[in-house]
Order: structure tokens, then sequence, then C-alpha cells
């Protein structure tokens, strides 16, 4: 899959895309701190000395200094943040466009006047068109997908981690469940992990619910829940795959909430300690990728398998030879409210296990009301395993699968807990 990218061929025009993105991060928050009216006063004072506060490099300090917008925008700089700049220095809009064509305002408010800059000698050449949609060579090499993991999130597993009560007679059985794990992770340390979660009203509050969220930062932190944050290490991400997949997955018409900064909360620190241990640092980068199952409506078990295989051709479309693993988390059957709370489901549990490993397809067409009414209302976290099984090369007949490892055990706090390992057998 060749992702198209020939907006970049338009003349005289920067397209603001995720790559983009990342190269301007600082510089666009930078420009958006600009709303307030205390730092434009500091901002105006001394613009050096306020830029020095920002991790900004060189390029994008000189670029500013010299009021040269072309090379803002070159450097990453979005045209909507830099007018937040261009207002605190008194800077009108049509000022800020003449320069960058090499007009005066006056110059370009006459243009304007006169009907604009025409289309004619502003579009496209055909012929490097016609060469840009020509069949690329594939890449020699490429990421894959190498495996899946499932596996519960339980807040409490990581508080019984936190406090070594893993031998305690409560939790030894849940920590058993992963001796196999540990030791499979060992063996098989991916570059990157893909990791499916929930945010539990951590990262996002009701003030923003997206539906999916896909982590293209460099690094997050994580979060204070309420008890103090996990004493665990932040992610390191790989932001030049995530801005890839971001671009194949909105190209195939999913719509993604792409996020630079958040922090991030058990649902993915607790399903890494499980797999890695107690370690100083993650032995391989994570992309988050959060889904959201709080707030009706929730995606479909069917919309989630169709995005894991579209993310299956994303990866694969990657033109570096990463070892890349798809961890689905959440789940299973357990309902924390309401007269129904505690509720657990052993028989549909295990009948979702057994569908996931050999029915995936027609397990993704259970709908909502069926995970609400069987696996209780928290239990609707399984749709987002769908997503690590839709990515496995059974799924479209060009690969197989290999279970390696299947855990069952009821209770972890209020929750029963699953998991499962599946090698991804490619051809």
């Amino acid at each position: 899959m060749s992702l198209d990218k020939t907006y970049r061929l338009v003349p005289g025009t920067t397209i603001f895309d995720s790559e983009q993105s990342a190269k301007g991060y600082h510089l666009n928050q930078f420009c958006m701190s600009l709303m307030q009216a205390e730092n434009r006063a500091r901002f105006v004072a001394d613009q050096r000395a306020y830029l020095d506060e920002w991790p900004l490099r060189e390029e994008q300090k000189q670029a500013l200094l010299d009021r040269d917008l072309n090379a803002a925008i070159a450097e990453g700089g979005n045209i909507y943040f830099l007018a937040k700049w261009g207002a605190a220095l008194g800077l009108s809009f049509q000022q800020m466009a003449g320069s960058m064509t090499g007009m005066t305002e006056e110059q370009y408010r006459d243009m304007m006047v006169g009907g604009g800059r025409s289309i004619d000698g502003n579009r496209l050449d055909h012929a490097v068109l016609e060469a840009a949609y020509a069949d690329p060579e594939p890449p020699a090499e490429h990421a894959v997908i190498t495996g899946a993991v499932f596996t519960s999130h339980v807040p409490a597993i990581g508080a019984a981690l936190d406090h070594g009560k893993t031998e305690e007679p409560y939790w030894k059985p849940v920590f058993e469940g992963y001796e196999y794990s540990k030791q499979w992770i060992a063996d098989n340390v991916p570059d990157v992990v893909f990791l499916v979660y929930n945010d539990h009203a951590t990262a996002f509050d009701a003030s923003i619910i997206p539906t999916f969220v896909l982590g293209t930062g460099a690094s997050y932190p994580t979060a204070d829940e309420g008890y103090g944050p996990r004493p665990v290490p932040g992610i390191e991400s790989d932001p030049d795959l995530a801005a890839h997949i971001a671009h194949a997955l909105i190209q195939d018409d999913f719509d993604l909430t792409l996020v630079n900064d958040m922090v991030v909360d058990h649902g993915l620190t607790v399903p890494l300690s499980l797999m890695f241990g107690d370690v100083e640092k993650w032995p391989c980068k994570v992309i988050p990728f959060h889904v959201n199952v709080v707030q009706y409506p929730v995606p479909s078990g069917a919309r989630c398998f169709k995005l894991g295989q579209a993310l299956r051709k994303a990866v694969e479309s990657y033109g570096k030879p990463l070892n890349v693993q798809i961890w689905g988390t959440g789940g299973m059957s357990h309902q924390l409210q309401g007269p129904r709370a505690g509720l657990i489901n052993r028989e549909w549990d295990n009948a979702f296990l057994d569908r996931l490993i050999a029915d995936p397809a027609g397990l993704a067409q259970v709908p909502h009301l069926d995970y609400v009414e069987n696996a209780g209302s928290e239990g609707i976290e399984l749709v987002m395993w769908l997503i690590a099984r839709g990515a496995m090369g059974d799924v479209d007949g060009s690969g197989e699968v290999e279970v390696r490892h299947r855990f069952y055990h009821v209770p972890a706090s209020n929750t029963a807990v699953g998991h499962l390992i599946l090698d991804n057998r490619n051809p």
C-alpha cells in the first residue's frame, strides 16, 4: 500500500500533515502560549528570551525573529498557530500572507480586491503528477506484525505488583498465569508494541470524548490516577511509525484523534508490567492507541475488527524492518456500577476466547447489547481485543496464527482476568 502524499507536489503550498506536526510541535505550542495576555507581554518585551524558554530548534527561533513565515512553515509551523504569533506582534493576516508572497500588505490587498491570485500558473505539473502516481517499487524491507497479546488491565493488579503482594494467596494464581508470558516476551521482545487500551477518565475527561486516539508523540508519562503515579517508567514511542499509521488509517477512512501530549494510565501500564515485570525502562517502544469504551456510543466490534485489518496493512507498508506486536487490552466480564456490580460470566468469557481464536470474523458481529447484558457494562472493553485480532494474518488468509498461551481466572478485584498470546505466522 503506497501512501498518497501527492499533495506535496502542489506548487507554493505546504500541507500540514503528521510529519509536519511532529516537526513543529513545540513551535506551534509556543504560538498557542501567546493566547494569554501575560505571555504576549513577556514575548513582546524580549522575544529572544521568551523563545529560549521553549525547546525550539535554532532554525525555528531564527525564522520567528526574522519574521520569515515561509521558513517557519518549513520548520513545521501551521498558519493558524502562527497567526497567534503574528497577532502578538500586531501583524494583520494580510500582512503575514503578503510577506510570504514577496508583496507588501497594500500590494496583497490590491491583489485580493482584484479577485485574488489566479489559478493559472499555480497548478500541478501533470508530468510530475503522473510520475508520482506510477507504481512504486515495493520496499525491500518493511515492518511485520509478529504476534498479538490480549490481556485484562485491572488497576488492582498494578497495585498488587507495586506493593509486593504477588505471592499472597489471593493474588498468586493471577500472576502464575503470566509466568509463561514473561518468558515468551523475553524471548520475543519486539521493536514496537502498538498497545490498544482505554483511558479511564485520566487523560480525557468529560470535556472531550474522542473515539479513537493515536499517540503520535515521542513519549508519554505515567498518569497520577488519584493515588499518585505508579512507580513504573513512562513510555518511549515511535513517532515516525505512528505518523505513518495515522496517514494510512485516515486514508482508509478511520477517523482518528492524533495526540502528541497526554498521560497514560493503568489501562496501558498494567499490561506492560504483567509482561515485562519490574524494569527501569520498557525494553521496546510503545505506541498508545486509546478507544472510547466509557461513554456511548462506542465503536462496534465490527468496526474495531476492520480497524485491525487496516492497521496490519498500515504497519506492513512501513519501509523499515521492524518487529511489531499488537496488544489488545481490557475486559473480561465485569460491572463496576449499579445493583449488578460484581457481575462475572465465566461461560461467556471462555466462549469469547474460543471464538476469538477460531471465529474472529463471526465474533466481530456480536452487538453491544450482548456485551452489556452478558459481560457487564464494563465488559464492553472486549471490543478492543478485536483490533489486535483483526491485525493477524489468518484473517485474510495470507498467514496463520498459533496459540501460545491461554489463561483465565476469577477474580482479580472486581473482574475476571483473561489472557491470550497468538503468534502471527507470516508467509
